[in-house]
């Protein structure tokens, strides 16, 4: 029983997107491990970009710079 976990910040990632992520974990793991679809587990975790750091800084702040 595969569970995979995708973490991402909560920037408009839409419901289609999210559904092409869970195929594409999905199709990758029967793919590359044989693994059976109707029990492999993909959850998303939408981070918001307060909590999400890189180096020093929160991803809030590194997208202000950057815009």
């Amino acid at each position: 029983m595969p569970y995979i976990n995708i973490k991402i910040t909560d920037e408009g990632v839409t419901k289609a997107q999210k559904q092409a992520l869970i195929k594409g974990a999905t199709d990758l793991l029967v793919n590359v491990l044989g693994k059976n679809p109707q029990t492999t587990f993909v959850v998303i975790d939408e981070v918001n970009t307060d909590n999400w750091g890189i180096g020093y800084d929160q991803v809030t702040e590194l997208r202000k710079i950057k815009s």
